[in-house]
């Protein structure tokens, strides 16, 4: 599987789960996310934040 950057709303879509909802399953986890820069506004996640994420809400990489 190669991983590329993903938009919260495409995560939050694959998570089954409105962006805003997504939002704040990222807010719970702001400090590990601020070590790769992303901030609450940032929209495109790069890769290595998208595969945390996914291992963290067990978001398959079949459902993106």
């Amino acid at each position: 599987m190669i991983l590329k950057s993903y938009y919260k709303n495409e995560l939050a879509r694959a998570a089954g789960v409105s962006t805003r909802t997504f939002c704040r399953w990222l807010k719970q986890q702001r400090e590990q996310l601020s070590q790769w820069g992303i901030t609450p506004r940032t929209q495109l996640l790069p890769p290595v934040a998208v595969q945390w994420i996914c291992a963290q809400y067990g978001i398959g990489f079949d459902e993106l």
